[in-house]
């Protein structure tokens, strides 16, 4: 989910660019959103933070109609009881209806609701079963996926599923630099390379042929 602050400055840049002191410059916004969705990301903070970072602590909630979807299309163009009852118990969840655990804070999950595994090794095995014969095939790739909390964990999978592919791994290096070269002494490239900011690829890419890759620019632009 985004932080209140990116919706209140565009709301700043509407009013500015219309010049028209109506909330977003009198421009009609379209938001699609789930409260049921983890909420932004500020690092070393406490939940206070993040529930005053999203939407509904801005000042601009008053202004939002909201409008509810009562058919999920997913399932019903799926056509899948399963997915149905999937679906049910997402919103179970997500409307806070699964009994809390006192003692720890947690809640748990009902049987039926998926496949429990006790490593990555085991999950990387279920959803990618028989890679190896598989890995070149995008129709089954685009089948799969695995989901992480962090980073860190999605950069791990990756590592651990690449390894399983019977091609030469190929490493790339960021090139870091200093702007000013008398700091240089004090930022050395081993100090920049360990610098993992969000939002910035990894300092180090590893990749087989056969690996997905999700472009985010094209790096082969039509010359004009």
């Amino acid at each position: 989910m985004a932080h209140k602050r990116a919706l209140e400055a565009l709301n700043r840049t509407l009013k500015d660019l219309r010049n028209d002191s109506r909330c977003f410059g009198g421009a009609m916004i379209l938001l699609s959103v789930d409260f049921r969705q983890t909420l932004p990301v500020i690092p070393r903070s406490t939940a206070a933070d993040e529930i005053n970072a999203c939407l509904k602590s801005s000042n601009l909630r008053r202004y939002v109609k909201k409008l509810r979807l009562t058919t999920n299309m997913r399932v019903a163009l799926l056509n899948d009881t399963s997915a149905q009852d999937f679906s049910e118990q997402l919103l179970t969840i997500g409307n806070g209806q699964v009994p809390v655990d006192e003692s720890s804070g947690l809640i748990s999950f009902p049987n039926n609701f998926c496949n429990f595994v006790s490593s990555k090794d085991e999950l990387i095995n279920n959803v990618f079963k028989d890679i190896i014969s598989n890995y070149k095939n995008n129709e089954w790739l685009s089948e799969r996926a695995i989901s992480a909390a962090k980073n860190k964990d999605v950069d791990d999978l990756n590592y651990i599923i690449q390894n399983k592919i019977i091609e030469t791994m190929h490493s790339f290096k960021s090139i870091d630099c200093v702007t000013n070269e008398d700091e240089a002494t004090n930022y050395p490239i081993e100090f920049l390379n360990s610098l993992d900011v969000p939002g910035l690829p990894p300092p180090y890419l590893r990749l087989k042929v056969g690996s997905v890759v999700i472009m985010l620019r094209n790096i082969n632009q039509p010359k004009l």
